[in-house]
């Protein structure tokens, strides 16, 4: 999918978590689509491509999503970087691992975004939040 594109997202698809990933900390999001709102949830404080898909599947299996989406990072000019590679590999793992749908999205300035509005108390949390409304807003 490219990340410009509104995603074709089956209706059937309600129920999202996002995540807005970092190497030390990944912000988790829940939200719908009927509402097109998300809720932060508790970060992700984890080291390793194993402690990390641990806390993510333990997350999956609490709240039952339908699809995940998954922050990508860009630069402003929408050129690509180390963690657009990071992110997009971090999709493609929970892609293969989890069975589930992943959309990726571009998450340029969420992250500064959810500083200024102070979402949560928790940046990554907020950014993810971010994310999953930007995501949730392009649907029809």
């Amino acid at each position: 999918m490219s990340l410009a594109a509104v995603p074709d997202v089956p209706p059937q698809l309600r129920t999202f978590l996002a995540f807005d990933y970092g190497l030390k900390r990944t912000g988790v999001a829940v939200g719908n689509r009927l509402l097109r709102t998300a809720t932060p949830q508790p970060t992700i404080r984890a080291e390793g491509a194993a402690a990390r898909m641990a806390q993510v599947e333990a997350r999956v299996r609490e709240w039952q999503p339908d699809a995940l989406v998954v922050g990508v990072p860009l630069h402003p000019d929408g050129a690509s970087h180390e963690n657009t590679a990071r992110a997009q590999k971090f999709a493609r793992q929970l892609r293969g691992r989890l069975g589930l749908p992943v959309y990726e999205v571009d998450e340029r300035y969420s992250t500064t975004e959810a500083l200024a509005d102070g979402r949560g108390g928790d940046a990554d949390a907020g950014a993810a939040c971010i994310i999953l409304e930007q995501f949730l807003r392009s649907l029809p």
